[in-house]
């Protein structure tokens, strides 16, 4: 063989194995952008989950609300669309629900209809072939018999995930040093993506309750108080803690952080079980486990994580506009030696309850109101720097002079509890309390819950309904909640209201009342000056010709409450 023949041979060849290579898909769906997300030895993405992880990186990281993916439920990759929702179909949930499952039914339809023709032998149109070679590339020539029962669709959540990513920052800090504590990888910190979006008074259906979603009794097990006076679930500090002894726990058992991190859904016996049947590889589980409620959620759950890893590990990538992280948890953490009532515990701190009462989610209606003590050894969380203003530990008081000084002090925040809903001003808010499903934004129907949290649902008898806390510090309790939910606001139980009002004696006897003022104090809002003073929030703007729009008083101001 001369030079040049085998020149002209080695040449050919080589174009041959360029295209050999460039035709190995493995069933790409077209809606890869060429990014590939990492995988490690600690957090491995295995063949058997790559459309998974890519699927829920775009969602999180790329595709924002207006947009829809169908797809199959199963089989991941196989993406039949990727919808814009018409704007004249965003403006209610109902008529885009609609439109959503409308575009679902057409795919049902499409896919039942070319079943059909493959098992009668019938021709098959243009449209029908690339639906075929859709599913086939992903799942193989048996994956079109059933694929119309599999129909899923799935709405963007990029807006929602960059929320969440900037609550984070108040917690990010905080929750790695929790990890490191207890040994276990401190990007476990990015798992509240996936569960609740970082939503801290986020609620699922089965009872699930928080930031970090225990079950009643899994909180417990983990020494989360969890009954009628408190609920240690709502404090994303606390429940950290027993989030990291479980994983910890989990990984301990099952050899893998895949497996582990799978079990915060499915639970320890679920998954292993599925060890025992499949081995470690979590592609390998994924892709051929039969279990029990080992349904979307479960199989999906460990390539959320990946993905939500991947998003909030590069937000200059996927965010270039930029995200404004809140300002990290840095309050004191008091833990009581002895039980005493929260109003005891503000005083000695030269604070109100209502103030108490916003940085410790954990408490339910009974503690504010005075009417159950914070027990001992519970965690009370203050304004950063206090414990270093006033070293010394609050001892309880005699009962005589705690009823001197709360008639004394603390009427105005036994009256800011009692307030009727009804004349709340309902404020905007981010937090609100949702299921599970609401959290991750899917716009149709999912497979049950895990068996875990299923059979744990039972033991939530009596757990009262708490509510979504607005990210402003200063702002009471009450005021988002009647906002955002139909629940009453804290204290309210049918009683009578009760409601300060002004003291009007001197002007007893005179065809006009005094003009009465009110100087505004650190974290007071308009709503609680309504409320001293007998006063609706549109009365207390008329008196004070503020616009309908303008919610903003400052400490140190002077505003009138009467004349």
């Amino acid at each position: 063989m001369t030079l040049a023949v085998r020149y002209v041979f080695l040449s050919i060849l080589a174009l041959v194995l360029v295209y050999l290579t460039g035709c190995s898909s493995t069933g790409d769906s077209g809606h890869k952008v060429g990014h590939k997300t990492s995988s490690d030895a600690t957090f491995p993405v295995p063949p058997g989950i790559e459309d998974n992880v890519e699927f829920w990186r775009k969602v999180y990281g790329e595709m924002d609300r207006s947009q829809v993916v169908i797809h199959d439920n199963q089989y991941m990759g196989a993406i039949y669309e990727v919808v814009e929702v018409p704007a004249a179909y965003r403006g209610s949930g109902e008529s885009r629900r609609a439109f959503v499952k409308g575009k679902q039914q057409e795919y049902q339809d499409r896919l039942a209809t070319l079943e059909r023709k493959l098992v009668s032998g019938e021709s098959l149109t243009a449209a029908d072939r690339e639906l075929q070679s859709k599913l086939e590339a992903v799942g193989g020539r048996n994956a079109v018999f059933g694929a119309s029962e599999r129909v899923r669709t799935q709405q963007g959540m990029r807006e929602r995930f960059r929320s969440g990513m900037e609550i984070s920052g108040r917690y990010d800090a905080a929750f790695r040093e929790t990890f490191r504590k207890h040994g276990v990888p401190e990007d476990l910190a990015f798992l509240p993506h996936v569960e609740s979006s970082f939503q801290s008074r986020a609620r699922s259906g089965v009872g699930a309750a928080g930031l970090w979603q225990f079950m009643p009794a899994t909180g417990r097990i983990y020494d989360l108080q969890v009954d009628h006076h408190m609920d240690e679930r709502m404090d994303p500090m606390l429940a950290c803690e027993g989030a990291a002894r479980y994983l910890a726990a989990a990984h301990k058992k099952l050899g893998s952080w895949p497996l582990a991190i799978t079990s915060y859904n499915h639970g320890q016996g679920g998954m292993a079980k599925a060890k025992s049947l499949h081995g470690a590889d979590i592609g390998k589980i994924v892709q051929n486990y039969k279990g029990e409620a080992f349904g979307f959620d479960s199989r999906n759950f460990y390539s959320q994580f990946v993905a939500a890893r991947e998003v909030a590990g590069n937000p200059d990538k996927y965010f270039p506009e930029g995200v404004a992280y809140h300002k990290p948890h840095d309050h004191d953490r008091l833990v009581l030696r002895q039980a005493m009532p929260a109003d005891q515990v503000a005083r000695h701190y030269g604070l109100s309850v209502y103030q108490l009462d916003d940085l410790n989610p954990s408490w339910n209606n009974a503690i504010v109101q005075g009417k159950a003590r914070i027990p001992a050894g519970a965690s009370v969380w203050l304004p950063a720097g206090t414990t270093e203003r006033i070293t010394d530990h609050p001892t309880p008081g005699s009962a005589s002079t705690l009823l001197a000084q709360t008639e004394r002090e603390d009427k105005r925040e036994r009256d800011y509890v009692t307030v009727r809903r009804t004349q709340v001003e309902p404020e905007p808010t981010l937090a609100q309390a949702e299921t599970r499903d609401v959290a991750r934004g899917k716009t149709s129907a999912s497979n049950k819950s895990s068996a875990t949290k299923a059979e744990l649902a039972k033991n939530a008898k009596g757990s009262k309904l708490m509510l979504a806390k607005a990210d402003t510090k200063g702002k009471a309790k009450a005021d988002s909640k009647a906002a955002s939910s139909s629940t009453p606001a804290k204290g309210q139980k049918g009683a009578k209201q009760v409601l300060a009002k002004a003291d009007t004696s001197a002007a007893k006897g005179k065809d006009k009342a005094p003009i009465k003022t009110h100087v505004v104090k650190p974290n007071e809002t308009l709503f609680r000056v309504a409320v001293m003073y007998d006063l609706s929030v549109d009365e207390l703007k008329k008196l004070n010709k503020m616009s309908a729009k303008d919610n903003t008083i400052k400490a140190g101001q002077r505003i009138r409450v009467s004349g």
